[in-house]
């Protein structure tokens, strides 16, 4: 982040709560749109699906969030909820690995970047995987990738559809040449799903990018985004810094990427279990 980028963000930090203090208005009743800036009641935003009811942009979910809008009431059981990751590199930067790994856990309630069990959507029964943003960027590692394949073998044994909704940064740096080997694994436990015949939905959410968008997440039957979703490997200041050229606008969200037949729909969060049942009942029908 360049300098007049971080002095013009605290800028508006500053802005914001002086409004709020002029107002008196509590910190948690309002919610201002990320996109549009309109302040959002926070219980309106919460109805809405987090979805910005003026513009449409949808707020990132954790998973739990995600979950609770998707699946049939109590159809849900997560598996392999304490898998946690090792700091086998002893890896430091600003602080260890490890104490950022504890810290993260403390603050999101999650043992990694990724939920997953069997659920019921629509009456069908699938093998679902929700990542989380909140846990490191969603970055994947070890956990994620393990959890991934876990999710498979899952499906393979109920013989049902998979589904991953892909929330992340990428390949966790701080887990080195293990992270990238995850992308090799996940993209070989699909082929095993593929070979039993069974299908894969993956629904790439805000952000999908780096090595998670080189594998799994681009490697389905059916490739669903979020409306306005950022989906690539190396994101758009790193393109324009590189080749030194603007880039049209909309590059690389949900609907330049279905424009140019990356993606196969941009559905609409508020659809998104309906068309999701729809899919899972025309495969099942097969």
């Amino acid at each position: 982040m360049s300098i007049h980028a971080w002095f013009k963000r605290k800028k508006k930090a500053k802005e914001a709560a002086y409004v709020r203090e002029r107002l008196d208005i509590p910190g948690n009743l309002w919610v201002k749109c990320y996109k549009c800036s309109e302040a959002i009641f926070a219980s309106d935003l919460e109805t809405n699906l987090k979805v910005c009811p003026k513009c449409g942009y949808h707020f990132k979910l954790t998973a739990g969030e995600r979950i609770k809008q998707l699946v049939d009431n109590n159809s849900f059981k997560e598996i392999d909820a304490n898998i946690r990751s090792t700091d086998f590199l002893n890896f430091n930067d600003s602080k260890s690995y490890a104490k950022r790994i504890e810290a993260t856990i403390l603050k999101s309630h999650l043992k990694d970047a990724i939920v997953i069990g069997p659920a019921k959507i629509d009456g069908v029964n699938c093998a679902l995987a929700v990542m989380d943003f909140s846990f490191m960027g969603g970055s994947v590692g070890s956990v994620v990738g393990e959890k991934v394949a876990r999710l498979i073998e899952l499906a393979v044994e109920k013989k049902c559809p998979a589904i991953i909704f892909s929330a992340s940064g990428g390949m966790r740096m701080q887990e080195g040449i293990m992270s990238l080997m995850q992308m090799a694994k996940t993209s070989a436990a699909l082929g095993r799903l593929r070979e039993n015949g069974l299908p894969y939905i993956s629904v790439c959410t805000d952000p999908t990018t780096g090595g998670t968008s080189a594998s799994f997440a681009m490697l389905g039957d059916i490739n669903i985004a979020e409306p306005g979703a950022l989906i690539c490997f190396a994101g758009p200041r790193v393109i324009e810094q590189t080749i030194r050229q603007k880039l049209p606008p909309g590059f690389q969200r949900s609907e330049y990427l279905l424009e140019h037949g990356m993606v196969d729909m941009v559905c609409e969060r508020k659809k998104l279990k309906a068309t999701l049942g729809t899919i899972l009942k025309w495969f099942n029908e097969r």
